[in-house]
């Protein structure tokens, strides 16, 4: 008789710094939304998380701790119960209170949500399971579109889970990485451990012609205007010594032609450092366009993973007991936290089967905060709407004002949208 087989898998060069990290003031959580044209029923979501989740081997994982490193072993329990949305988003995901996942689903009025440890994968991987969990529901909801469609996952969801970073490993490179400190925002923080969410919703025909008229990538100028709005609330405070420095996530995807499901992601960092005591906004849009464009190209950002590859193939380094790395990685990471003011991530333009299209209105993400960062933003696009989110701790919200404020004269119609934790 065959013995039963638990299948485990190694974690992934990026993942293994998330569960040093994490805790309640940090979670390493991130969300995404999809929000529907009719209100969610929550027996209907739950059967449809019980039909996806077996399916997808990338999410029916629990995460042990061995001698030397973290991995993951195939869960196997029940899925996880979803739940009407009651407390603030992106909280830490206690795994001995939820079956041992490392995700959650929720629900509020017509909105799906779906929150994921980073441990499990990234932005890319995190809209893979959101999808066909929303098809599922949909194919539940509409009897007809389950008759048509059937239970089968669509044909564009991967299953891959290739580590990325160590099979586009070449060779050892030195660091790239900043570790000079950067301006960072502060103030009074929000009550009860507030989470604010503000949503700019954003045509994409009117910002990719005033992108145009720029000459920048959207990317660049939603960026931009980040640091447009943070020079503006405290130019006093930012000098070469304390520069603005922004945190963009770069998917590695479609330049080392990869369908991973694991995280496979970099970071690069746009900066700001003033050597005169006036801006305008055009010359800061230019010295972003300048500082991503140096560094989002294929040979440097194999640069940047080859570095932390090295380092997690070392001998020396993979034979220290666990507790050790946990020491030198929180070290290590304090100084790239304190490195950047801010992190904006762009998850890209989501796409969905034309025939599930109907029943859905739009999708939007958001990150929680980390190590220095209470304020972080978010771009996510479907059909022809952005969604430039942004979520902070803290109580003040000129920074943000500022960002849609300088959209708004650009001539692109801002509709806001927010949690209601500012109006409390």
């Amino acid at each position: 008789m065959a013995k039963d087989y638990i299948r485990w898998d190694k974690l992934d060069n990026t993942a293994n710094l998330f569960p040093v990290i994490a805790g309640e003031s940090m979670t390493n959580t991130y969300r995404i939304s999809c929000v529907l044209k009719e209100e969610v029923d929550e027996g209907l979501l739950q059967e449809a998380l019980d039909m996806v989740l077996p399916k997808m081997p990338g999410f029916n994982l629990r995460l042990r701790s061995g001698i030397f490193w973290y991995y993951f072993e195939e869960n196997g329990k029940k899925a996880p119960r979803v739940h009407e949305e009651h407390t603030y988003p992106c909280r830490l995901i206690h795994q001995s209170k939820n079956n041992s996942y490392m995700f959650r689903v929720t629900y509020y009025k017509n909105r799906i949500n779906l929150e994921v440890f980073h441990v499990l994968t990234d932005g890319m991987g995190g809209i893979n399971f959101l999808r066909e969990l929303t098809y599922q529901y949909l194919r539940l909801a509409h009897p007809k579109l389950r008759e048509t469609q059937g239970d089968q996952l669509s044909a564009d969801t991967s299953l891959n889970r290739e580590d990325s970073f160590l099979k586009n490993y070449k060779k050892k490179s030195k660091s790239v990485y900043q570790s000079k400190r950067a301006f960072l925002i502060k103030g009074e923080k929000l009550a009860y451990d507030g989470f604010g969410v503000i949503h700019g919703y954003l045509p994409i025909p009117q910002l990719k012609k005033v992108c145009h008229a720029y000459g920048v990538s959207i990317n660049e100028y939603l960026v931009a205007t980040f640091i447009w709005a943070a020079y503006q609330e405290n130019y006093r405070h930012i000098t070469e010594d304390r520069p603005i420095r922004v945190a963009v996530p770069v998917n590695l995807r479609p330049y080392f032609d990869s369908i991973t499901t694991k995280n496979f992601f970099v970071m690069v960092s746009a900066e700001f450092a003033p050597q005169k005591n006036e801006y305008t906004f055009a010359e800061i849009l230019a010295i972003t366009k300048d500082s991503l464009r140096a560094q989002i190209n294929k040979e440097h950002l194999e640069k940047i993973f080859s570095y932390n590859v090295s380092n997690e193939l070392m001998v020396v380094a993979r034979a220290v007991p666990l507790f050790l790395k946990n020491l030198a990685m929180r070290l290590v990471y304090t100084q790239s936290a304190l490195a950047n003011t801010t992190t904006v991530t762009n998850i890209g333009n989501i796409k969905v089967e034309k025939v599930y299209e109907p029943y859905i209105q739009t999708v939007h993400s958001f990150l929680s905060f980390s190590k220095g960062q209470s304020l972080k933003a978010t771009i996510t696009s479907y059909q022809d709407t952005l969604v430039y989110t942004y979520t902070s701790a803290w109580q003040d919200t000129a920074i943000q004002r500022r960002v849609f404020r300088q959209i708004a004269q650009d001539g692109i119609d801002v509709k806001i949208e927010t949690n209601g934790v500012y109006y409390e």
